[in-house]
């Protein structure tokens, strides 16, 4: 259990520490984790081991394929991608023959294309691959080093490293980045390894010294990894959802879509979970051999929008009903929102039968958006009853946005507003000037 008072000293001397303004929306990007661990064969299998030669793949297809014009722009190394000792002046190295240029290099190229890089480092004797670690007398060089390399963001592991020493390294990286000059954005695996809830986790402090968090197990290629985040969750969300909003979100880990271990309607789920979760959209996969279907799943822009909803508010779980049908939702800028119905069952498509007032909608005529049928309808009611039918394992997503909406801007109300560089129109709305808005 943490140190209530080590917490208390910690925060007074790091609660300014991190000053970077950064990830006022989920970040989002692509991770070397889940899809290709630490394979580090490039003799046997150079095109999927951890070498400069993978990120510059994947910096290419995120590039030219489309995403990084969606908000897909972070391309992040995960673990072994160091030498196996530091150099004579003692800083982290990359492994001299799977990265022959350096991460500066390659930090260089990402950049070329408008991406930012990602690196990994773990505060503890080694990495959780056996790598050389990030002990407290190293933070303050290791994060000089990536500043150097006009390294983008840091995810920092808590491997081999004791609770007590966890409460001095995470502040201290903080602070050390901020020295920096540089701003690098932050993700924290502290909570994980401390049981990532209340009291062992002080997450308003946490807030303070870090853009993003992990607070619970790996996520695996199976559909009973993705159910078991979800339960963990939104079984906690009274604790968690209140801490995520811009500049300091909760992390469920990553996309696993295009993978091995979801059917279609499981990706889909989890696509909608996590953008009504305020998650950061992180893909684990391989961007060369993506089917046509992940990568529409991946590309939904309304789901994107949706995540990146300037208000940075997480949703929450509404109903867990008899039928194992659960309803979430999530509350968006100019008064929309978005709800997900969800089917557990494993048996056949179920027609689940209610209405908006059952979820405390307010009276009045509503436009809803079926963001991936791509359909419009309109509820004269808030009480009009209304079915839809999952599929087991899958989602309906809706994106919800009062009629009211239309007389205030004459704008229909069709579209979530979220704060993002890249404009996306539609043949249906005009877009007005100087807003920016991904349009459905």
């Amino acid at each position: 259990m943490v140190s209530t008072g080590i917490f208390l000293l910690a925060f007074a001397v790091a609660s300014s520490a991190l000053e970077n303004g950064l990830m006022r929306t989920p970040p989002m990007g692509w991770m070397a984790w889940e899809r290709f661990r630490c394979n580090v064969d490039c003799e046997n299998d150079p095109k999927n081991c951890i070498s400069e030669g993978l990120f510059m793949d994947m910096a290419d297809r995120l590039a030219e394929d489309g995403w990084m014009e969606l908000g897909y722009d972070h391309v992040m190394i995960d673990d072994c991608w160091t030498s196996m000792q530091r150099d004579k002046d003692g800083r982290l190295q990359a492994d001299p023959h799977r990265f022959p240029g350096g991460i500066a290099k390659l930090a260089h190229y990402v950049h070329q294309r408008r991406l930012k890089l990602g690196i990994y480092a773990d505060f503890g004797t080694h990495t959780c691959g056996g790598y050389p670690g990030t002990t407290l007398d190293k933070i303050e060089t290791d994060a000089q080093t990536f500043a150097n390399w006009k390294v983008d963001y840091l995810k920092f592991d808590g491997c081999y490293s004791s609770a007590k020493e966890q409460e001095k390294g995470y502040p201290a990286m903080s602070k050390a980045l901020n020295a920096t000059g540089r701003r690098i954005g932050y993700s924290c695996s502290w909570p994980a390894y401390q049981g990532g809830l209340p009291p062992n986790i002080n997450y308003t402090f946490l807030g303070e010294i870090c853009n993003l968090w992990r607070n619970y197990d790996d996520i695996e290629d199976s559909w009973k990894s993705v159910l078991s985040i979800v339960d963990w969750f939104f079984g906690n969300q009274d604790q968690l959802q209140p801490m995520a909003g811009p500049g300091h979100w909760n992390d469920p880990d990553m996309l696993i879509i295009g993978n091995f271990g979801l059917s279609p309607d499981q990706s889909r789920s989890q696509m909608a979970l996590w953008a009504i979760m305020a998650a950061p959209l992180i893909m684990s996969n391989d961007l060369r051999t993506l089917t046509s279907e992940a990568r529409d799943i991946l590309q939904n822009k309304a789901i994107i929008a949706i995540n990146q909803d300037v208000l940075g508010i997480q949703g929450r779980r509404l109903l867990q009903e008899k039928s194992r049908i659960e309803v979430y939702w999530r509350p968006l800028a100019r008064s929309t929102s978005a709800l997900v119905f969800f089917s557990r069952r494993s048996d056949m498509p179920y027609r689940y039968q209610t209405s908006l007032a059952r979820f405390n909608y307010p009276a009045g005529l509503y436009d809803v958006y079926d963001v991936f049928t791509g359909t419009w309808m309109t509820l004269p009611s808030h009480d009009t009853p209304f079915t839809v039918s999952i599929n087991p394992s899958g989602v309906v997503m809706w994106y919800v946005a009062p009629a009211t909406l239309q007389e205030a801007t004459g704008e229909a109300g069709r579209y979530p507003n979220v704060r993002h560089k890249y404009r996306i129109s539609s043949l249906k709305h005009h877009q007005p000037e100087g807003e920016r808005h991904f349009f459905l």
